[in-house]
C-alpha cells in the first residue's frame, strides 16, 4: 500500500501467454513503437480481466537476485518496465503487457525481492525492504538484460520505485507513469505523528511493528492481502481465481520478511543497510522528477493517497495528472488497463 501520504501534504503544503488472441499475438510480432513525428500507436481495445496469465516466465541474475520476469512484446521496441506493488504482483498489467506489446513496445514485468519466482543469491543477504534497495534492483535488472534507457511506469510500491529511479536516475528513466503521484518519503519525516484519522488508515503497519502481526501475516498472508485488495478497491469485484493468481506469489520463502522490514524500516523500528545511506540521504530531500511524467489516481482509490495538488510542484518537467472514473481503486492498472496503457503510450511521446 502506498505510504508518507500524509507526511508528504504536510511537507508539500506545510513545510499461457499473455492470454491475448492470436490477432493480437501477430500485431505484437510485427509491431514497432513509432518514432515521435508520427501520429502515436493506436491500442487494442481490452476488457479488464481478458488476460489471465503470460506466456512463460524469465529468470536472469541481476544484483543480488536472481529475477523472476514476463516479457512480451519486440526485442527491438522502445522498453517498459512495469512494476507491481505490496500485496500484488506482476498481475496486476496481465492486461496492461499485451495492450504495449501490441503498440510494439518491449515489455518488462518482474517480480520484485519477496515475490514470486525472485530469489536471493545467497543466504546472507539482507532481507531488505527499504525504498532504495528496490530501486536498486530494478537498475540492476536493467544492465543485467542491457536496457540503457526505459519508460517505468508502477503502482504502489512500484510507483514509489519509479519515482525513485525518475528523480535518482534520470538518464535512465525516458518518462514516467505512477499511480498515486510522488511517494518517495523517508523514516524521519514517518515519525511525526498524524491526526487519529489519518493513522487509523495505516492500521496494518502498526500490526506489523509487532511480533505478533509478523506472526499472523506470516499464518493469514492469503486472508490478509485478499482484505487490503477489498479495502483499496471496494468497488472492484474481482473474484477468487484473479486473487489467487496474484496469491502464489505470497509463498515466496523471502516475502515476509521483506513485507515486514519495508514498514519496519518506514517506522524507523528496523535498520536498512548501510550501503544504501547515500541514496536515503538524497530521498530524504525529495528530489524533484524533471523527466516526462503521468500520474493517475482512480475515483474509488480505498488506500490513503495523497491530493494531486499536493505533489504536482515535484514535477519540473513535463506533467499531466489523469483522474480515471468509474469506480477504480487502488490497483489502477489492473482495474483500468486501457488507461494505464494509454498513459504509458501518451507520456512516450511527451
Amino acid at each position: 500500500m502506498t505510504e508518507e501520504i500524509n507526511h508528504l501534504r504536510r511537507r508539500l503544503v506545510g513545510a499461457a501467454a499473455l492470454t491475448v488472441a492470436a490477432t493480437q499475438l501477430e500485431v505484437m510480432d510485427v509491431a514497432q513503437a513509432q518514432p515521435a513525428n508520427q501520429a502515436p500507436p493506436r491500442l487494442l481495445a481490452v476488457t479488464p480481466g481478458t488476460n489471465t496469465s503470460f506466456a512463460s516466465l524469465k529468470q536472469i541474475g541481476a544484483g543480488v537476485l536472481n529475477v523472476g520476469y514476463a516479457e512480451a512484446g519486440p526485442a527491438d521496441g522502445a522498453p517498459v518496465i512495469l512494476l507491481h506493488g505490496w500485496p500484488y504482483d506482476i498481475h496486476t498489467y496481465v492486461d496492461v503487457a499485451p495492450l504495449l506489446a501490441g503498440a510494439g513496445y518491449r515489455v518488462i514485468v518482474p517480480y520484485l525481492r519477496g515475490y514470486g519466482t525472485t530469489r536471493f543469491l545467497s543466504d546472507d543477504t539482507p532481507r531488505n525492504g527499504q525504498q532504495s534497495a528496490i530501486a536498486v534492483d530494478v537498475i540492476a535488472l536493467m544492465d543485467a538484460l542491457r536496457i540503457e534507457k526505459a519508460i517505468i511506469a508502477g503502482c504502489d510500491w512500484g510507483a514509489r520505485t519509479a519515482n525513485i529511479l525518475a528523480a535518482l536516475w534520470p538518464e535512465r528513466c525516458k518518462a514516467m507513469v505512477s499511480v498515486s503521484g510522488y511517494l518517495i518519503g523517508s523514516p524521519e519525516l514517518n515519525r511525526m505523528p498524524l491526526p487519529p484519522k489519518a493513522e487509523l488508515q495505516w492500521w496494518y503497519q502498526y500490526y506489523f511493528a509487532t511480533e505478533r502481526g509478523r506472526a499472523g501475516y506470516e499464518k493469514y498472508r492469503h486472508d490478509f492481502a485478499k482484505l487490503i485488495w477489498q479495502i483499496a478497491s471496494p468497488k472492484w469485484n474481482f473474484d477468487d481465481a484473479t486473487f489467487d493468481r496474484s496469491a502464489a506469489a505470497f509463498e515466496n520463502p523471502d516475502h515476509v520478511a521483506i513485507a515486514i522490514h519495508n514498514y519496519r524500516w518506514r517506522l524507523g523500528l528496523a535498520d536498512g543497510e548501510r550501503q544504501y545511506d547515500k541514496l536515503e540521504k538524497r530521498l530524504a530531500e525529495f528530489p524533484m522528477i524533471g523527466v516526462p511524467s503521468i500520474t493517475l489516481e482512480g475515483d474509488a482509490n480505498g488506500a490513503p493517497h495523497p491530493d494531486p495538488a499536493a505533489y504536482a510542484k515535484k514535477f519540473s518537467g513535463k506533467y499531466e495528472h489523469r483522474l480515471i472514473t468509474g469506480g477504480i481503486g487502488h490497483d489502477l492498472p489492473q482495474e483500468a488497463p486501457q488507461a494505464f496503457a494509454q498513459a504509458v503510450v501518451d507520456v512516450d511521446r511527451a
